[in-house]
């Protein structure tokens, strides 16, 4: 059952703050815009899981009288809700904090309020952002299938046009994976270019910060609120992109090889040359390398909760701390050996290009909400701490968001921006 409501009826990052720098626009009506559409669509979405009205009024107002606010002045923003905030409860959709009230806000969340963003809500997830218990939430485009996760309540928002900006995280493919599944754009950095002091760990070795907009040069936005590297000045030439399908082509359904098809169709109409590309040779390990480092990692991140409550600890979690999956140290040991020496492979790989293009997920939003889908296309890039970009546009047969991916080497952040801008419009030609 397909819904296609009229969602995104509220401005995007940039197109608010350009109405509100003209004096179109206030930082409180669009506050009150967004708040019409969670009071509309959130009751049945459940994107959001604590909003307070009142104290985004006043945060709202205060920005209207800060004349020289900050780049991100005035503009809604909903948070993870595994990232500390002073303001609202933070609980990790865990039944064992309900009612947690940290005393100040994670590192990214002050950042974006320092440069002028008005908390709007925390956003549903996934336990922990791991593997406990999925979000309510659904995808705002089929109420029968899964958002994707762990930031499914991140995706839903910005898709609805609750906030125009969502704090994500992901360790495996929580950033990118929603974000394709609800048709919106989404950066997971490289990793340790934004601070994750304030995040509720899983993996540290894989933990990253991510965000979720209408398109690319919001997405540049939050990343200069968040001092991501600048990139280098544009050479002028061409972009040069190779399309890269991994070693898990295979589970690449029709409708994401129609997505890469059409990308790659709507590039060559615009003049970018898109050339195939193999990678780095003994690849076909690092989804495997990149499991074992979170669920290896992932056996500590419970354990207080389990000495103190065993029996309430959700039983995938009581798997991580008990090491159900059998990861020895000598298996750690690989997986991060050989993570670290195909790191550098693959940068020396992107020598020649730009970016590369390859798979998001496998297909459109699986249906049922049990699960929140596949990381496959995910997993290796978290691994090898490689940023990527997801860009909405394609849709399936079941008219269905399809998100494609670009991926460039570590540390190219703001040149991966740059590069998506061009790719963002080549598709909407």
């Amino acid at each position: 059952m397909n819904f296609n409501m009229n969602f995104n009826n509220t401005p995007g990052l940039l197109e608010g703050r350009k109405k509100i720098e003209a004096g179109a626009y206030s930082c409180k009506q669009w506050l009150m815009d967004c708040r019409q559409v969670i009071r509309n669509h959130n009751p049945a979405i459940k994107a959001l899981v604590h909003v307070d009205f009142d104290q985004a009024l006043g945060a709202a107002r205060e920005q209207d009288q800060n004349l020289s606010g900050g780049s991100l002045r005035g503009v809604p923003v909903a948070v993870k809700d595994v990232f500390d905030t002073a303001d609202l409860p933070t609980e990790f959709n865990s039944p064992l904090h309900r009612g947690r009230r940290p005393t100040s806000n994670a590192a990214c969340v002050e950042s974006l309020l320092a440069a002028g963003a008005v908390l709007i809500g925390k956003a549903a997830t996934v336990e922990f952002a791991s593997v406990g218990r999925v979000a309510e939430t659904v995808n705002p485009w089929d109420h029968h299938r899964t958002p994707g996760g762990s930031s499914s309540g991140s995706a839903a928002a910005v898709a609805t046009g609750m906030a125009p900006v969502a704090l994500a995280t992901q360790t495996g493919g929580s950033t990118i994976r929603p974000a394709s599944f609800c048709g919106v754009a989404a950066m997971k950095p490289s990793y340790g270019v934004v601070s994750v002091e304030g995040l509720r760990p899983y993996a540290p070795s894989l933990d990253t910060v991510g965000w979720m907009t209408r398109g690319v040069a919001d997405l540049a936005a939050v990343a200069n609120a968040l001092n991501v590297f600048p990139g280098p000045e544009p050479s002028g030439n061409a972009p040069r992109i190779g399309f890269y399908r991994t070693p898990y082509w295979e589970e690449a359904l029709p409708e994401t090889r129609a997505a890469l098809d059409w990308a790659r169709a709507r590039l060559a109409a615009a003049g970018v040359a898109v050339v195939d590309v193999d990678g780095p040779d003994n690849c076909d390990q690092l989804n495997q390398a990149q499991d074992t480092i979170m669920h290896g990692e992932g056996k500590a991140a419970y354990w207080a909760e389990y000495q103190r409550w065993p029996e309430q600890l959700h039983s995938e979690l009581r798997r991580e701390v008990e090491n159900a999956r059998g990861c020895s140290a000598a298996d750690l040991r690989w997986a991060h050996d050989y993570l670290g020496a195909m790191r550098g492979r693959f940068d020396q790989a992107f020598a020649g290009f730009d970016a590369w293009l390859t798979p998001a997920v496998p297909g459109q939003a699986p249906l049922g909400l049990s699960s929140t889908g596949d990381a496959v296309f995910n997993r290796l890039w978290t691994g090898l701490h490689m940023p990527a970009v997801t860009l909405p546009g394609f849709r399936s047969e079941d008219k269905l968001p399809v998100g494609i991916q670009l991926v460039a080497p570590r540390f190219e952040d703001a040149n991966l921006l740059r590069i998506a801008g061009l790719v963002e419009a080549a598709l909407a030609g």
